[in-house]
């Protein structure tokens, strides 16, 4: 493992979301494929290779795996991408790693929550629910623990207690999945 270096002074009055030096070059090399919060081209090449890999079963990250596809707000066509599903209490959740810029939260919203899950045997039509800022905590530390990729992108360690979540859970979306026909009884 490669030591962790300081960070140059002045780095964190420069950028108020910078991350402590953790990881070394792996993480180095991640935070670089999606800087700005938006991913390069490596990183949209490799989405559409693992949003594909999810959808037919392969390499699921142990089921937790999915490829989330929506409706894009501008054209009406469908955005796939590959996002690691999190399940706690009962309840399954999308994570938003890269924050409220990520594109997926923006379409998300103007579809008013509907999408669809794409699996190997199945297609799920959902609606997700946006988690209230304060209940997030607990959801962040578990996305943590079982979407290691996810770590650099978040600025506390995944062993952290959940107050630490709870410090940053306003940076980072968090939906619930509800199946389509359970939120329309819901609503109905």
């Amino acid at each position: 493992m490669e030591p962790d270096r300081p960070a140059a002074p002045g780095a964190r009055e420069r950028h108020a979301t910078a991350r402590a030096p953790r990881g070394g070059w792996r993480y180095a090399t991640r935070r670089r494929w999606y800087r700005g919060d938006r991913p390069a081209a490596v990183a949209r090449m490799l989405n559409r290779v693992a949003a594909w890999q999810y959808a037919h079963g392969i390499l699921t990250v142990g089921g937790r795996g999915v490829t989330l596809e929506v409706r894009r707000a501008s054209t009406g066509l469908p955005l796939r991408l590959p996002l690691v599903l999190t399940r706690l209490d009962g309840q399954r959740y999308l994570v938003a790693m890269l924050g409220e810029r990520a594109r997926w939260v923006g379409h998300v919203r103007a579809a008013d929550g509907r999408a669809r899950l794409v699996g190997p045997r199945r297609v799920e039509d959902v609606r997700l629910v946006e988690v209230p800022v304060a209940e997030r905590g607990p959801v962040l530390r578990r996305f943590l623990q079982v979407a290691p990729g996810a770590r650099p992108h978040v600025a506390v360690r995944h062993d952290a207690p959940v107050r630490d979540f709870d410090a940053v859970a306003a940076d980072h979306p968090v939906f619930r999945v509800v199946t389509d026909a359970a939120a329309g009884a819901v609503a109905g």
